[in-house]
């Protein structure tokens, strides 16, 4: 009997913490967007297309009170084997982690990219929704490989690029921060 209650006090603080770590994985426009007893406007602005990535301004509104929220979005429709099978992997990030996104892509433009390694090395910038923009330099290759990831542990939700590629990401990203 004491085993079956030691079970089940386990998996009951199991699903609470795993309950907490997916809450805590959320960015605050999701949470915002998620608030029970509020009635939500939501604006989705088109910036522009990277490699069939959406980049979006997504503005939350709050119609009882008036308080609002925006985020910068990606969307990306993974397109599996049959056509019934496409898939719409979405991120969001908090205007507050913009500044880092783009402090990010400008280092990996200007110290990463031009530079070379001896041992495989991955150099990733990550939201704290999950997020993830990186690269990896293959050493067999000699070059370094960009990616996005816009949902963690997801590997549908990626995205290969190239170092150009990250150029027009960031003046989309930009125009984005512009219009929040």
């Amino acid at each position: 009997m004491k085993k079956i209650v030691i079970i089940i006090l386990l998996a009951a603080n199991h699903y609470c913490f795993s309950q907490e770590q997916k809450q805590s994985e959320l960015s605050n426009a999701d949470k915002f967007s998620a608030k029970s007893g509020t009635l939500i406007e939501r604006q989705f602005i088109d910036i522009g297309v990277v490699k069939s990535i959406e980049v979006k301004v997504l503005k939350l509104k709050d119609l009882n009170d008036n308080s609002s929220f925006s985020a910068l979005r990606f969307e990306y429709e993974y397109k599996g084997g049959s056509t019934y099978s496409n898939d719409t992997k979405v991120a969001s990030l908090d205007s507050d982690e913009i500044d880092g996104l783009i402090k990010s892509i400008k280092n990996l433009q200007t110290n990463v990219f031009p530079s070379t390694r001896t041992v495989y090395t991955e150099v990733t910038y990550r939201s704290r929704a999950g997020f993830e923009a990186g690269t990896f330099f293959d050493v067999s290759k000699g070059k370094w490989s960009t990616y996005l990831q816009l949902e963690k542990y997801d590997n549908k939700s990626m995205v290969f690029l190239t170092a150009e590629d990250f150029s027009p990401l960031l003046a989309l990203i930009e125009q984005a921060k512009a219009k929040m």
